[in-house]
């Protein structure tokens, strides 16, 4: 058996609009079969821009430290350290951190995903 481990320190972090983001698991790092991940960081008052879909598969999020909200398909949500969401295939999403510390956040894709699986949304956004 081939052992596939890596830790999150020795990936390179990509700074997006809103958040920081290292692929875990994708076809570069441990080359899953039926999955992908991520790890993203949020900093206080930041939301992950623009609000966006995957409209090929669904993907589960678990808060791991932080607190915030969730906008799904229109409604919002209260999230926290231990909460885990479910974004259905082609639900229209985005996360803002609204605590006073940083939001750290896994996300995985079923199937497999990366940022040219996405489809943006620049028109939605949180209610005022």
């Amino acid at each position: 058996m081939n052992l596939r481990l890596i830790h999150e320190e020795d990936i390179e972090e990509l700074v997006l609009p809103g958040r920081r983001l290292r692929w875990l698991a994708d076809a570069e790092r441990l080359a899953p079969r039926y999955l992908s991940s991520c790890m993203v960081r949020i900093a206080p008052g930041h939301k992950v821009q623009p609000a966006h879909s995957h409209p090929n598969g669904e993907e589960l999020i678990h808060i791991i430290s932080g607190s915030g909200r969730i906008l799904v398909d229109g409604c919002v949500g209260p999230v926290r350290k231990g909460t885990t969401v479910l974004l259905p295939q082609g639900s229209i999403h985005m996360l803002q951190n609204t605590g006073d510390e940083e939001m750290k956040v896994i996300c995985f894709y079923a199937p497999p995903s990366n940022l040219a699986t996405y489809q943006f949304h620049e028109e939605v956004d949180f209610p005022t």
